[in-house]
């Protein structure tokens, strides 16, 4: 099997800053902030686990890479954003947050594409 390394450690350093930010929702925001970072980090963290499948994904080809960045960068896009509207009062990355999400949707599809289309050989 081989591994896309370069995607494992992006997701294993997103996976890392989102339950750093659920962490500080949990522990150290106020009660108006920590919905938004909540959910924001519950994204990128799913995410980044989807990013990590898709790097070690065992018939890897070109729509699972795609799949593992879109899933990344959608939740890193969308868990930032929300973060930057809870924390910095940036009203206007809540108009950024839709695009994270629509790369997450995008990567989701294109693993249901990639799952239809692959063959593993059963032993």
């Amino acid at each position: 099997m081989t591994v896309d390394r370069s995607l494992a450690v992006f997701a294993a350093l997103n996976g890392a800053l989102a339950v750093a930010l659920g962490a500080f929702a949990a522990h150290g925001a106020g009660p108006q902030v920590k919905s938004l970072l909540a959910t924001g980090a519950h994204y990128q963290l799913a995410h980044a686990v989807l990013a990590l499948v898709c790097a070690i994904w065992p018939a890897r080809n070109r729509v699972v890479t795609v799949a593992g960045w879109l899933a990344a960068a959608g939740g890193l896009v969308f868990g930032l954003a929300l973060s930057a509207v809870a924390l910095l009062s940036l009203r206007a990355m809540g108009a950024v947050a839709p695009i994270g999400g629509l790369l997450m949707i995008a990567a989701w599809l294109l693993i249901a594409y990639a799952a239809l289309r692959t063959q593993i050989d059963r032993a």
